[in-house]
């Protein structure tokens, strides 16, 4: 028997259904979370340079976390939205190959189960700002993550039930690229993991091949094979990655994320930031700036 185990657990964040108007008009949007809208009125768009989804009712979108896009609505939209955390045992996002905006025709489950996570999670709406700029910080996050501790077993163990089988609805062949996660050999699910949570350390392919007790070449090659990148540019992947989310969310200085990810050099760091998202560090920032709180 084919027996998987459940590697991904999500926390929530928000939960609301809001009426939305032409206020809802945002650009270079990138966020540490999923988003998760079920559209019942209205229209609106979601876009990015691949792709461009029309928000319409009866329709189920899903964004990744770390999915740059754009969020416009030109007269009147309602929606509701789930935004949620991923953790994962292995520190692969489920979704580490689809950074991308997905589509569904929602069915009645779909239905309820938006109607009931919201039920079931009173006060978990944004309240201070639609713009996600304006949330987009540390101190909001623990607040929230303060009321998941504070949760009932049930609610809890119902919430994580509900957005598992929406994120399901996600993984079927037309919508998910299928990739070789399940497969991979353990010694380099153990590198993966050693990476995630050693940014700040410093990272080589020999000290990840001695671990694994394997030549360089080979624990290269064999990386790349299952993950589709060389170690040493999947290890600067999960930095800036760490880097977006730490300029994103807390007022630490670019140095400051520079050594906390494992670039000594701040200059070198910009260049790679730079040249895996299009901008500087600075640049980043003021892209994410809170300039439309309310």
């Amino acid at each position: 028997m084919n027996q998987r185990i459940l590697k991904h657990a999500f926390s929530l964040l928000h939960v609301d259904h809001v009426k939305l108007n032409n206020k809802w008009n945002y650009t270079n949007i990138i966020s540490p979370y999923y988003r998760l809208y079920l559209i019942d009125e209205g229209e609106g768009i979601v876009s990015n340079s691949e792709n461009t989804a029309k928000l319409e009712p009866g329709y189920i979108y899903l964004i990744p976390s770390f999915t740059l896009c754009n969020l416009h609505c030109a007269t009147s939209l309602g929606q509701y939205f789930i935004q949620f955390f991923e953790e994962s045992s292995d520190g692969i996002s489920l979704f580490y190959n689809n950074r991308t905006i997905m589509k569904l025709k929602a069915g009645p489950l779909d239905i309820e189960n938006f109607k009931r996570i919201l039920a079931i999670n009173p006060g978990r709406g944004i309240n201070r700002s639609d713009n996600p700029k304006a949330y987009e910080k540390n101190i909001y996050y623990k607040e929230y993550q303060e009321l998941n501790g504070m949760q009932n077993i049930s609610a809890f163990m119902e919430t994580q039930g509900i957005i598992l089988q929406l994120t399901s609805r996600f993984l079927m062949p037309e919508t998910f690229k299928q990739d070789k996660v399940n497969s991979i050999p353990s010694k380099i699910l153990d590198a993966i993991s050693y990476i995630q949570v050693n940014l700040r350390q410093n990272l080589t392919v020999a000290l990840l091949s001695e671990r694994a007790n394997q030549h360089p070449d080979y624990f290269s090659r064999l990386f790349y094979q299952y993950t589709g990148d060389r170690p040493l540019s999947y290890i600067n992947d999960k930095r800036i990655e760490r880097a977006q989310y730490l300029i994103t969310t807390t007022n630490m200085s670019y140095s400051d994320i520079a050594k906390e990810i494992g670039f000594e050099n701040p200059p070198y760091f910009s260049r790679i930031f730079k040249k895996l998202t299009g901008m500087t560090p600075g640049h980043y920032k003021r892209r994410n700036q809170n300039i439309n709180t309310v």
